[in-house]
């Protein structure tokens, strides 16, 4: 199931509808354009508890998933903490890969 999820993270990479890093996710929560935000669960404490809140206060939705490896490969750069997603269809297809897999489906 993580293949899908990634494989999906990949696409919107491709289709220009993710911005990785800290500053970028940050500037895209802020600003309105983050439909959804990825949080690497190796991330650090501190990392996640910023980015929960930004989200929380300006109702984003946010998943912990993958690792910083993980995420960063997937988008194509190195390691990174936290990817916003700023297309509607890919927040809305990743979050339901992600709560089929919470759930234990296929």
């Amino acid at each position: 199931m993580d293949h899908k999820l990634y494989a999906m993270i990949g696409l919107a990479q491709k289709a220009g509808k993710v911005v990785s890093g800290e500053d970028g996710s940050a500037r895209d929560i802020k600003t309105g354009k983050s439909m959804l935000v990825v949080i690497a669960k190796d991330s650090s404490g501190n990392t996640k508890k910023q980015f929960k809140n930004m989200c929380v206060h300006r109702n984003i939705p946010f998943i912990e998933f993958g690792t910083k490896e993980q995420l960063g490969k997937f988008v194509g750069k190195d390691y990174r903490a936290v990817l916003s997603i700023r297309d509607s269809g890919f927040a809305k297809s990743i979050s339901v890969l992600y709560n089929e897999k919470l759930s234990g489906g296929e």
